[in-house]
């Protein structure tokens, strides 16, 4: 986002405002990879499994609260960004277990 200091700020604005614009749509249309997510979704899992086979049930209520949050702020933030319905529940679950690319 370049500017000229010249500019005047209501023109910097829409200007601003139209490329924001360009790069929601551009998000919007581009297809989700979630192959992370899958793997990232699966490692909770069988943490969550273990964790509850074992009887640490306090450490499960915490973990799974932690994801259960991290999920609501993805969809909520997912929602503010204006997604709505399906692509909103995948962009959630992409932010919140989209870390297992890293393993």
């Amino acid at each position: 986002m370049n500017f000229d200091e010249n500019e005047p700020q209501s023109v910097r604005e829409e200007r601003f405002a139209a490329e924001r614009a360009k790069a929601r749509a551009a998000r919007k249309a581009a297809s989700l990879e979630l192959w992370g997510a899958h793997v990232g979704a699966v490692i909770v899992t069988v943490a969550l499994v273990l964790l509850a086979w074992n009887g640490k049930l306090v450490a499960l209520g915490i973990v799974g609260g932690i994801f259960l949050l991290w999920f609501a702020a993805g969809l909520t933030w997912a929602y503010v960004d204006g997604d709505h319905g399906r692509h909103a529940l995948q962009r959630a679950y992409g932010i919140t277990f989209g870390w297992g690319n890293g393993v």
